[in-house]
Formats: structure tokens, sequence, C-alpha cells
């Protein structure tokens, strides 16, 4: 095979053959971020330069949760590591280079580079390498069509197939920025087939993979989220004040920091210390060591009493070795247990080395609450900033401002890299309100969620591979283990059985929480989330407030779930008819049309995402909706109740708590009838209760009188 000879690395005056306008040709000492946003707080010495086999892409991420991210060249074959580097330095850094998404704008973000790199483009350059491949303009059709052979020979998964023909493409549709020697053929690969034609089959991992947490785990994990916020919060923060300050006044930290004493100050304070300990019964700090023998604390006794550590071996030291006190094995700190549980202390005396493990607990517990009650997307919630929370009077309602990363382009259609506040806010409850008050409290970070509550100092010349400061969403995983452990263990200590029961789909994953919000939210929208918090008060602030923008994100959410919902909901009422069951009202007819019509549209339907979920329950056949003792066959433009949104929107759902028994969308099957069966045996027995009012009793005689009449209308009509 021959081809244009490519540019050394060493000769950086020379550019390649066939390279085209508009493409700048990177040297050894070529920055990797040259064309890309740099966070403010980076030393630009240390920023990665192309000859480098590792580039660091952290300076160039914005969102404070994202974890480390580096291109390692060295997993690339040696044969096309250079072309590899020149490759990928232009999507990082052409103006035109773009996503396959949009193939048109957009350039590609640095954390998508980063995981395509690794997950895909590897591997089809190692393929490349072992068939003699050191120039990507050496691959021919021939070879192309041969390594969709070996993606079937060696049985790789019908997802990372997908991938790694996604990385051909990529190459190909990037030959106008790129010399001759890294083009491909000028044809497209495969002759333009699509490649589910060319895999006959469907990608699985287009479907919602996201696994919702089963209704029992994520009662049990809100529920004591919000004992922590509602119930321990105030013990935890005070316990974290004081072992805060005593850290700080430890020996090593107050260096040229103390007052001098005054002559007999010290052993004052040493003789108030003991008499305290004394009537109270307890022992001198201590902390046990490895082959068994305890140790005074002495640095805590010295930040208790705010001396130098050297007071040990003065008088004030002796007093406190003669006192005839015992040593005991933990560290107490002042601050009691205020809180009950069970009408007991929910914890017992709280130890030094407890407080920040609490602290952090509580830190989580509010996250959970935030969270989930929220619906935000799990970036969105670990970048949000101190004083992002504001009640307005007007409407009564809660709001969180914060920025928004996934989808957020500028003009030019690229994306923002540091992220967008959002237009339209979270709206929540309160309770999610007073969970940020106490995270402000916790800590003097300005991001709600630091990956630790107490900065520490850095060390000069050693920066930290990830720039930001909040939580990564690996960091919160182990968070929320750690959370669901401290419960179980406190219950099994206590006999308690409201643990909080493993899931069957595995870890607890933040990422979960909207998908099972949004569950929670259409199964069950009169039930409870946890203590006294409803789930149609849920429904109510976050589809008709934040989320009725579809920036948000969490309508694809419901709609999945709702689509599922509606689905399982046509299987029984086909069933249903199937087997006889009878169906009155003026919605009759609609409803057995839409019934039978709707299995024969959507059964065996795969859904490609959930936002197409959402764009199909805007098909009329899915409007029918199963209220108690009623069945709303949904009209919008007759319909007589309160609809939730509006007319023309594809999400519209009536309000079946608000039904009009006029109402000309009404629709009453065997099932609805055996509702208002028992709510006539209910109203019979107040009817014939001669002590009930008169008002009251005329009341319930109409309305009895009319159920009887719906009742003996759909009897009648079941015997023609």
């Amino acid at each position: 095979m021959t081809s244009p000879a490519p540019i050394m690395l060493g000769e950086p005056d020379g550019l390649p053959e066939g390279l085209p306008e508009g493409t700048i040709w990177p040297g050894p000492d070529t920055l990797v971020l040259m064309n890309r946003q740099i966070r403010s707080d980076v030393d630009t010495a240390r920023l990665s330069r192309f000859a480098d086999n590792r580039w660091d892409l952290n300076p160039g991420i914005f969102e404070d949760h994202a974890r480390s991210q580096s291109l390692n060249f060295e997993v690339v074959p040696d044969s096309l590591r250079l072309a590899t580097k020149f490759y990928v330095w232009q999507l990082i850094n052409h103006p035109e280079a773009r996503t396959m998404r949009r193939s048109v704008t957009g350039r590609t973000a640095l954390h998508t580079i980063e995981i395509f790199f690794y997950g895909s483009l590897q591997h089809v350059l190692k393929w490349f390498a072992g068939q003699g491949i050191t120039e990507f303009c050496q691959v021919t059709h021939d070879i192309l069509w041969n390594y969709l052979d070996a993606l079937d020979g060696d049985d790789v998964a019908i997802h990372k197939r997908y991938r790694r023909i996604t990385e051909v493409r990529r190459l190909w549709i990037h030959r106008s920025i790129l010399p001759f020697y890294l083009r491909l053929p000028e044809a497209p690969p495969w002759d333009g087939e699509d490649t589910q034609d060319l895999l006959e089959r469907t990608r699985g991992d287009r479907e919602n993979r996201t696994k919702r947490i089963s209704e029992h785990t994520m009662q049990a994990l809100l529920r004591w989220a919000i004992r922590f916020l509602e119930d321990f919060s105030e013990d935890i923060l005070a316990s974290w004040d004081e072992y805060q300050t005593l850290l700080a006044r430890r020996p090593e930290r107050m260096r040229g920091k103390r007052r001098r004493r005054q002559s007999g100050e010290l052993q004052a304070d040493v003789t108030a210390y003991l008499a305290r300990l004394r009537s109270r019964g307890e022992s001198l700090p201590g902390t046990r060591r490895d082959d068994g023998t305890l140790d005074l604390a002495w640095r805590h006794i010295a930040a208790l009493l705010n001396c130098a550590g050297s007071f040990q071996v003065t008088a004030s030291g002796r007093m406190i070795m003669e006192s005839g006190l015992p040593v005991g094995e933990d560290i107490y700190l002042d601050t009691p247990a205020t809180a009950q549980l069970d009408g007991h202390p929910w914890h017992p005396r709280i130890t030094f080395d407890q407080a920040p493990r609490l602290a952090r607990l509580l830190s989580t517990a509010c996250f959970i609450i935030v969270a989930y009650l929220s619906g935000a997307r799990v970036g969105e919630v670990l970048n949000l900033r101190r004083g992002c929370v504001n009640f307005d009077k007007d409407t009564s309602l809660w709001f969180i401002e914060g920025l928004y990363f996934k989808g957020a382009e500028g003009e030019d259609g690229n994306k923002i890299p540091e992220g967008t506040l959002r237009e339209d806010p979270w709206v929540v409850i309160e309770l999610v309100s007073r969970a940020v008050a106490v995270l402000e409290r916790l800590h003097e970070s300005h991001l709600l969620f630091p990956n630790r509550l107490k900065p520490i100092k850095q060390t000069p010349g050693k920066e930290p591979k990830r720039r930001g400061e909040a939580r990564s969403d690996r960091i919160i995983a182990e968070d929320l283990a750690k959370f669901a452990a401290w419960v179980n263990e406190r219950c099994q200590q206590l006999g308690r059985k409201d643990h909080i029961p493993a899931d069957a789909a595995g870890p607890i994953a933040a990422s979960r929480f909207r998908r099972t919000l949004a569950w929670f939210i259409r199964r069950k929208p009169r039930g409870l989330i946890a203590a006294s918090i409803q789930y149609g008060h849920a429904y109510t602030q976050m589809l008709q407030g934040y989320a009725g923008s579809y920036e948000a994100g969490f309508l694809d959410d419901y709609a999945f779930e709702d689509w599922l919902f509606r689905m399982e909901g046509i299987a029984e009422d086909e069933q249903r008819l199937l087997a006889g069951e009878h169906v009155s009202g003026p919605a009759a007819d609609a409803y057995r049309y839409r019934v039978q019509a709707a299995s024969r549209e959507f059964a065996g339907r795969v859904l490609n995402s959930e936002r197409h979920a959402r764009d199909m329950l805007g098909n009329p056949l899915l409007q029918i909706h199963h209220g108690e003792g009623m069945t709303c066959v949904l009209n919008p433009a007759v319909a007589a109740c309160q609809l939730r949104g509006s007319a023309d929107d594809s999400m519209v759902t009536p309000d079946t708590d608000d039904c009009r028994p006029r109402c000309q969308c009404l629709a009453r099957t065997d099932r609805d009838i055996e509702v208002i069966q028992e709510r006539v045996e209910e109203l019979a027995g107040i009817v014939t209760d001669p002590l009930a009012p008169p008002i009251r009793h005329a009341r319930e005689q109409h309305e009895l009188d009319r159920l009887r009449a719906i009742i003996e209308d759909h009897q009648r009509g079941a015997q023609e």
C-alpha cells in the first residue's frame, strides 16, 4: 500500500500533504486545549502539550462533580499512535469538528471524547494495526467489510458493535479537516448503509436501562433521610461545630496564635476540667493502641484547655495524671444527643471521631431529599451553589436556581463548558428548602455538596487531578451506600424493623432517583412519599412547575413511566373486553374502539428514547385514564374537568379527582360499577340512620339515587 508521507512530530515547521485550509497543524509544544475554554483556577504552565503521551483534559472540564479525565495514548498501538494524536487533537480544537449526533454543527464535548476514546476508538485502532495499517488512508472498503465480519466473529455485544462502527463513521466524516494520509476512502463506509441494517439487529441500549429503585427501598431511604433532617440535624450540627472548634485548637494548629496565660490560670482550668469529669462520672479521654494499652488523648485535652501540647510535662499535666480518674477508650464531645427515637436518645454520646461521619451522613440525607424531590439530574444537583433557594410570595412556591450542562449550547451549537443558568428554575416543596438551609450551615463551601465538608490546604506545586470541588458520581454513590449501612446497623442495634432493604436491581445510585420519582408519581398519585409528603403535591409542583419546561428532562422520565403504565392498562382492558366486560356511559363506544385499536397499534412497540415515549403519549388512542369508579376516555375539547396541562399538550391529563357527572368523556366498566356499588352500600347506611342531620340526609339521598341510576343503566345495557 502507498500513501502520501505524513508529517513527523519532530518536524514542526513542515505541513502534511493535502492539509485543508483552516486546519491548524500542531507541533510538539502546541497546547492540547489550544482552542478550548480553560478554568480560571488552572496553572497554565502545567497544561498538557501535544508531545505528551497523556493529555490532561481536566482544565477544560467545568462541571464541579466531574471525575478526573485524561487521554492516555499508550493504549494505542505504536504504529498508529501519532496519527491518532493528530486526529484527536483536531476533534478537540478544530472549529468545524462535528458531533455524530448532528454531523453538521456542534463540537464534541471533552468528556464525550474521553468516553469514545477508551470505549471504542482504541479497539478500532488495535484491529487496524493488526491488519498492518500504519496510516488511515490505507484503509480500504474491503478492509472495512472485513472489520464488520470481525465484529461478528469476535462475538462483540451488539451495543459495542454499534459504538465501534460509529467510530469508523466519525473518522470518515472528518475527512474534510484532515490531510490526505489521515483520510478514509471518499465514499461512505459500507456504502452508507444504516448500522441497524448492517448488523440486522436493533441496538438494545437505546431503551431506558436505568432501573428504578424498588418501592420499599426508596420509601425507607427517604424516610430516614427526612428523619436525619427533621430530628437529628440539630444534634449533628452542634457536634460538628464542636469538633471543628477543637480541631482548630489542636496544639499543632495554634503555634504562634495562642495568647500568653497568667500564672496559675492553666492550673485553675485543669482543676475545673477534672471537677466536671468527676461530677459527671466520666473518664479521661483516651485512645487504645494496637497492643491494647490505653493512652491519654493529650492533644484533645490541650485543645479543650486551649494550651500548648507540652503542658503534659508541667505541673498542670501532672495534676491530670495524678487525678485518679480512669482513662477511657473514646474521646467524647460535650454535645448531647437530644433527639428521640422511640422514646430514647437517637444516638449514644457522640465521640470526636463520630462527628465528621455523622456530618457526612447528614449531608447525604440532604442530597437524597434535594435530588429525589426535585427530579433534577445528578450533575445539576451536585453543582448547586449556596443561596440557590428562594420563595416566591406571589405564587407561594419554592424555587431552586442552578446550572445545567446537558444541552447547554451557544449560538454556534457548541457546548458551553461552564454550563448555563436555568431559565426556568426547579419548583420544589418546602422540605427541599429546609435541606438546603441545613447544608448551608454544615460547611463554608460555595457548593452545597463539596467533596470535603472542611476544605484542606493544597500542597504548593501539587495540583489535584480533579479540579472540581463537588462530589463526583462515584463518591455520592459510596455515600449513599454508607448511609444505608449506618441506618441498617442502627436498626439492628435497636431492634427496629424499618431498615433500608437492599434493592434487587443493585446498589442505590443517584442516577436512578429521577426514574423512581417518575414511577411513584405515575403509579401512586394518592400514596405517600414518606411520612406526610404527598405524591399528588409533588405532581402538582413538579409537572406543572419547572418540569413543564421540556429542557428540564424530567418529563422524559415521567413520560416513559406513563407509557409503560398506560400500555399495561390497555393490555388489561383488552383482556377484560374479550372476557365479556360490559362498558356503559357516553364514552363507552370510544373506549372500546381505543382499547382495540391501541392494542393493534402499539403491542410490541420498542421505544428508542424517553422523549419518543413523550411524543407517542399524545396519540388519542392512549388517552384512557382509570379513576375511582369511573374511566375517562379523554377528549380535551369536551372535557368538563380541570385539565392538567393545556389541551394542545401531549402530556395533558384529566383531573380524575374532579370528574364531573355529566362529562361526555365518561365510561364505566364492570370494575368501576363494583366501586360504585361499595359507595352505594356506604351511603345506604347513612341514609337509614335516624340520627343523621336533615341536610346531610337529603344530600346523601340525592347522591345515592344518582349512583343507583348509574348501576341500573349499566346493568340494563349488559342485558341487551
